[in-house]
């Protein structure tokens, strides 16, 4: 794994997919003008190359090259299984 690739924390929500896992992040963002606290999440399709995540997983991702149409991150580890 490269040092200069970006590194994300996530939960799975789903694993039907054969090698593939997709993982909602969650990001805490303060609202510019209204000062609210905001929770954005966005979806990432994950390459699990052992299928070793399940849902309710907590895990490590990273950037790498296109896998496919829409999948470019790579499974790390799991930090904590559910």
């Amino acid at each position: 794994m490269d040092e200069n690739k970006r590194m994300l924390e996530g939960v799975v929500i789903s694993d039907s997919m054969d090698k593939t896992i997709v993982v909602k992040v969650e990001r805490v963002t303060r609202h510019p003008r209204l000062e609210k606290v905001m929770h954005t999440f966005k979806k990432f399709k994950v390459h699990d190359e052992t299928n070793l995540a399940k849902v309710g997983d907590k895990v490590e991702f990273y950037e790498t090259r296109p896998i496919s149409k829409t999948k470019y991150m790579r499974l790390n580890r799991v930090l904590a299984a559910n």
